[in-house]
């Protein structure tokens, strides 16, 4: 999987004067969990995470805090909920003998069969959380539609891949192959002049 770098600054005072102080400075509190010398309360710059945050990218996170290494993943956001100004992030720490849990973006490949015939290719998860060990951490999460019928769509139980298990529920669809007019105007036009064509003349009666 790609990794981001990011450079923090520890901290020790957690209360809401020092929390304010920082984020008017244009610093945004972080806390890293779960370290074996306990948690780890450190700040990043605002502006450094938009990599991170603002992306459609996974990435595994190589923190550098006061010149300490840690491997992170990001795990909570907290947005200002009129600003969407980052005003806080969890991180957990991330070891090479341990399953990581992480979202993964979605990438649709193939022309899908329903598609040729009128139809409309619709992505309803663009993402899906998975676990693996981070050797095994795919970068995206590869989906075929080529075989994808009209009326049809693809559930993360159809899914497989190597040493990765998804852990979204397995009918959660991710994609489909909707009707639309394109299909269904010419059937119901031909379905509508079935119905109205006058019936066929009834054959003669033989005399008797």
């Amino acid at each position: 999987m790609k990794t981001i770098e990011l450079k923090g600054v520890g901290r020790t005072s957690i209360t809401k004067a020092a929390l304010k102080k920082l984020r008017n400075t244009g610093e945004v509190p972080c806390v890293l969990y779960g370290e074996k010398d306990g948690n780890v309360h450190f700040s990043v710059v605002s502006r450094d995470l938009k990599g991170l945050v603002y992306t459609p990218n996974a990435y595994l996170v190589k923190l550098n805090i006061d010149g300490a290494a840690h491997t992170a993943v990001m795990r909570e956001i907290q947005f200002h909920p009129v600003t969407d100004a980052i005003l806080h992030i969890d991180f957990y720490p991330v070891r090479e003998d341990r399953p990581v849990t992480i979202d993964v973006p979605v990438v649709i490949s193939g022309n899908s069969e329903g598609v040729r015939q009128g139809g409309k290719l619709q992505i309803l998860n663009r993402r899906l959380k998975v676990s693996a060990l981070p050797k095994y951490l795919p970068d995206e999460l590869h989906i075929d539609v080529t075989n994808l019928a009209l009326g049809k769509n693809i559930v993360v139980g159809d899914l497989k891949y190597d040493n990765v298990q998804i852990l979204n529920p397995k009918v959660t669809i991710i994609c489909a192959v909707k009707t639309t007019r394109a299909v269904v105007g010419p059937q119901a036009g031909a379905d509508s002049a079935a119905a109205t064509a006058p019936a066929a003349p009834a054959a003669e009666e033989k005399k008797k």
